[in-house]
């Protein structure tokens, strides 16, 4: 850190120094607020999320019990046609959101597959929704967090190290230059008593 001036122009930035971020710091407080309020609503999706593709699966393996017991295979009974995803600015934070998905069943012999073929199909299709949300959602926490993390060290460095900062060297260059006021006053008064005597 440079060596610190003590004269009026240096106490005239300093003093400058601390109302431009006495200005900003509340500008930071906001944006930091905002960012907690956001990333606690992506993170009770998240949650939502997840407690919903559980009942989903805990309801496909209630009502379809039979997929324990059956070797059908499965694994081309659903397809993803189209994701699209765009990123959208919150808060200055760059978060994905899924803007449209599309999947397809199949085709397959109605007489060739069991009867409960349709309805696993579309706890498929419900859950392979529910999946690519919950990646979305888990991508838009994390980057969430990053940001409140940034944003956070920046209200830190400015209450805590540069707000103080500037306000002690004020302190400091005040009471030096009022130490050389009273000095020259004292030097004053003595030239005077000298040239009285």
């Amino acid at each position: 850190m440079a060596k610190l001036a003590l004269n009026k122009s240096a106490l005239s930035k300093e003093k400058q120094r601390r109302s431009s971020y006495e200005r900003y710091l509340p500008s930071l407080e906001m944006k930091q607020k905002q960012l907690l309020a956001e990333r606690k609503k992506a993170q009770k999706a998240l949650e939502e999320h997840r407690a919903d593709i559980e009942k989903v699966e805990k309801d496909v393996s209630r009502r379809l019990p039979m997929l324990t017991v059956q070797s059908i295979d499965l694994t081309q009974l659903v397809t993803v046609d189209n994701v699209q995803m765009e990123e959208e600015n919150l808060l200055g934070t760059r978060v994905p959101r899924l803007t449209d998905f599309e999947c397809s069943v199949v085709d397959y012999g109605y007489l060739a597959r069991p009867h409960w073929f349709d309805e696993l199909a579309r706890a498929l299709q419900k859950v392979l929704r529910l999946r690519l949300e919950l990646e979305v959602l888990v991508i838009r926490v994390e980057r969430l967090e990053k940001a409140v993390r940034t944003i956070t060290q920046r209200v830190n460095l400015f209450s805590k190290v540069l707000i103080p900062e500037a306000s002690e060297n004020i302190k400091r260059i005040g009471l030096f230059l009022s130490d050389q006021e009273r000095a020259g006053v004292v030097r004053s008064k003595l030239a005077k008593q000298k040239n009285k005597g």
